[in-house]
């Protein structure tokens, strides 16, 4: 997750003050003087650092929190209000013309991954927008990257606009724009050239670029590992051309997320998008309120539920929550479902967003082989076994560890496992809505219910979907 260290001083500052039933100012000063250091060590603005401090003190040692019934949740509650208000309060989206194509030109400094981040946003807003884009190659300086986005473009089945390294890039754009409206494109990103570092010459033709093609949005981006260095960069694009927004990328390294406390306070331009991962679906929409949650350990589920809505298929999980609750699941619907579980990403990542998991993560080994030991078990099987488990008995399950390279006991665990699962379902078949949320209650206070480390079963989901109560929620 993103600004992982940061994540873990400031959940340890907080959770310092929430073992405690009353406060005093002394308390919230030393959790006050922590903050500050864990934001100090981020690389965040020391003025922003001292305006943060001075607005979450001043709200906290108040009467209404004192001499309330949980003074230290409503402390808690302060910080991330103030976090979430540093960050922007609310998501801000792109802005489409509503008539002819709405142009993005893309812009930053060489080695932020703009090329790239074109593709992920093209890709992003075809799926989330039903945009037609049309990605344009105006990086002739750089060696390969024409190359580069047309590789891009082939993996996504888009077009790329290119005119070689020959033609300047003002020329380039300006046929662009012009190939987009006689071919219904409703969608321009202009990939521009970038530089080692700022200078006029770069300047000169972004501005030259920007006349042409009138943009709906000039969008920075920027490397978040770089810090404090990223506001400075993003101050002297938006002097020089106006910027609407900014997309960081790298966040999903243990970076020093100054950068993502600082931007929106030091130059008032929002951050719209975030880069999470190198896939080209590895983009998201950047909500300040759900970043700051994940900061303090508090979770991000509807960031969750969204990757989830994106990565199943409604018909198919319906298919599968009808087996289940008929009892008919069999490994093969298992491997369908891992299979599924993969598109989500990893399971650190997924587990990180769930309210009160991602601080205690530290004293869980999540092995990232399980899956793929787990998957070579159920490939080693024929398609018999896989379809009637009741029938591998004892010379089966050596043939099968053989086959898939592990040990006897993983191959017992896991049919035993997949045994109480569809047990479990059976039991979820029949019972009502409160019935059901006091069964997974009580599973989570028992630490069963998952199908095997790190995956997810679909079970209490299933379970709501055969009652006909919609999506329901994740079981691990």
């Amino acid at each position: 997750m993103a600004f992982e260290t940061l994540s873990d001083k400031l959940q340890s500052a907080l959770n310092g003050i929430t073992k405690k039933g009353r406060l005093t100012e002394a308390d919230v000063d030393v959790m006050l003087r922590e903050v500050r250091l864990a934001l100090l060590e981020a690389d965040v603005n020391i003025k922003i650092i001292k305006a943060f401090i001075a607005d979450v003190k001043a709200q906290a040692i108040g009467d209404k929190v004192m001499k309330s019934l949980t003074p230290s949740q409503q402390v808690v509650k302060i910080v991330n209000e103030e976090l979430t208000k540093l960050m922007g309060t609310e998501a801000v989206g792109i802005n489409f013309k509503t008539a002819g194509p709405t142009v993005l030109m893309m812009v930053g400094l060489q080695g932020a991954g703009k090329t790239t981040q074109t593709g992920k946003l093209a890709n992003f807003l075809r799926k989330k927008e039903k945009k037609k884009p049309l990605l344009v190659a105006c990086d002739v300086y750089r060696p390969a990257a024409v190359d580069q986005l047309k590789t891009l473009g082939k993996q996504l089945d888009m077009p790329v606009f290119e005119k070689g390294v020959s033609e300047s890039p003002v020329a380039i754009a300006k046929e662009a724009l012009a190939y987009a409206t006689a071919h219904d494109h409703d969608l321009v990103i202009v990939d521009t050239a970038g530089r080692l570092h700022i200078d006029e010459t770069l300047m000169d033709e972004l501005a030259q670029v920007k006349q042409v093609v009138h943009p709906s949005e000039i969008l920075l981006v920027v490397d978040a590992m770089t810090g404090q260095d990223a506001v400075n960069v993003a101050d002297t694009f938006h002097q020089q051309l106006s910027l609407t927004g900014v997309i960081l990328t790298k966040l999903d390294g243990d970076t020093r997320g100054g950068a993502a406390l600082s931007i929106r306070k030091m130059t008032n331009v929002p951050i719209k998008y975030i880069g999470l991962g190198e896939k080209l679906d590895a983009l998201e929409r950047f909500h300040p309120e759900r970043m700051a949650s994940r900061i303090l350990g508090m979770g991000d589920v509807m960031s969750l539920i969204e990757r989830a809505q994106d990565s199943f298929d409604e018909e198919e999980d319906m298919k599968m929550a009808e087996k289940m609750m008929a009892g008919t699941f069999d490994f093969n619907d298992f491997l369908q479902q891992m299979k599924m579980m993969k598109r989500l990403g990893k399971m650190e990542d997924i587990l990180k967003m769930l309210p009160g998991v991602g601080g205690k993560l530290k004293d869980v080994n999540i092995d990232p082989k399980q899956m793929a030991r787990t998957e070579a078990i159920v490939y080693s099987m024929t398609e018999k076994e896989r379809k009637e488990p009741s029938v591998i008995n004892q010379s089966r399950k050596d043939r099968i560890a053989k086959g898939a390279g592990v040990q006897v006991t993983e191959v017992n665990q896991l049919i035993k496992q997949f045994s109480e699962m569809k047990k479990m379902m059976k039991k979820f078949s029949n019972m009502d809505e409160k019935q059901m949320e006091r069964a997974a209650a009580a599973m989570q206070r028992g630490g069963g219910g998952a199908m095997l480390p790190g995956a997810m079963t679909g079970g209490n989901r299933a379970a709501r979907r055969g009652k006909g109560k919609g999506r329901g929620g994740f079981k691990f």
